[in-house]
């Protein structure tokens, strides 16, 4: 797999988010298998993965920790060859002393990950904080050795213009895809321009865009984020329909799969974009890392890019949106 870079930071041109075998996607799978599925994507090429602290079971408190655990126990022995983001959630802001408070978080991180340092370290979405005196003690763990880089979650331009200024990111993980693309106008751009990578979550927008999923679809009832996603209403799954038809069309023409083409719709339209789609399931980690190898023309990306701009895309979730 080819690679592109968070600033300095080298890693697979398409990630991995870890999150569902912690929360969000129903019931998780045994740890054990957890484990298999990620070494089983470094194995397939993939040198980045994401995490947070706060991923676990129903985000519940006791569960704290419980995704970074397993990234600790996969990456025994290949610590050395993996990049991995968390992301630091600290609930009453950074308090009179960010260093103090950041640090206290990067240490529990730390020691579930098993490593003395983590690759890229991001301030959470919703996060209450000072972002200069956030960015100031990012800085210091840099100077440190504790992080290679940091990064924003959900975040405009102007307050990543006011981090860039006091210490430089790494990478911006905002919600990006074909049918989330707030980011294109200005962010991205920006991102590019400043030398800044940019980490697309739900890049197939929670399964939409794999086109699997259908108005009678069920998710689970129990810790199923795509209950709340906006898209995923019966009505706007039906009003979105052209938008997975236009997918389909451009699948068959390539032999890929749907959400493939929709990695490489990004890959192809922006140099410093790095996806992260996340999945529980092994065999469809592999299908979204093996999107790295769907190469689109220019004139395919500009039939498949006027396509899309045909269609009207139902349920919005927006920088502020769940």
């Amino acid at each position: 797999m080819n690679t592109r870079k968070l600033r300095n930071i080298e890693v697979s041109e398409v990630g991995m988010g870890c999150m569902a075998f912690s929360h969000g996607y129903g019931k998780i799978p045994p740890e054990r298998y957890s484990i298999q599925a990620i070494r089983n994507a470094f194995e397939h090429g993939c040198t980045f993965f994401d995490t947070a602290e706060v991923y676990g079971p129903n985000l519940s408190p006791m569960h704290r920790g419980h995704n970074e655990k397993i990234l600790g126990k996969a990456f025994a022995g290949i610590r050395d060859q993996v990049v991995i983001a968390t992301k630091v959630m600290p609930h009453g802001g950074l308090g009179h002393n960010a260093y103090q408070t950041l640090r206290k978080h990067l240490d529990g991180s730390l020691a579930r990950l098993q490593t003395d340092y983590v690759d890229v370290y991001y301030i959470h979405r919703s996060s209450a904080v000072s972002i200069e005196d956030a960015a100031q003690a990012m800085g210091r763990l840099i100077d440190e050795g504790l992080i290679r880089g940091w990064g924003l979650s959900q975040v405009d331009v102007d307050v990543i213009e006011r981090a860039q200024r006091v210490t430089p990111l790494a990478a911006i993980q905002n919600i990006y895809s074909m049918v989330e693309r707030d980011s294109e106008d200005f962010i991205i751009p920006y991102c590019m321009e400043h030398n800044i990578g940019f980490v697309p979550f739900s890049p197939i927008a929670s399964g939409l865009l794999s086109g699997k999923i259908t108005t009678t679809t069920k998710f689970e009832r129990h810790d199923d984020v795509r209950n709340w996603v906006p898209q995923l209403r019966r009505e706007n799954i039906a009003g979105n329909q052209p938008i997975i038809d236009v997918l389909a069309h451009f699948a068959s023409l390539k032999g890929a799969t749907s959400a493939q083409i929709s990695l490489a719709w990004m890959l192809h339209k922006w140099p410093n974009v790095v996806p992260i789609p996340g999945s529980k399931n092994k065999e469809r980690i592999v299908e979204n890392l093996d999107a790295a190898h769907v190469e689109l023309t220019d004139q395919g990306f500009a039939q498949l890019e006027d396509a899309l701009n045909q269609c009207i895309v139902y349920g919005h979730r927006g920088l502020g949106g769940f």
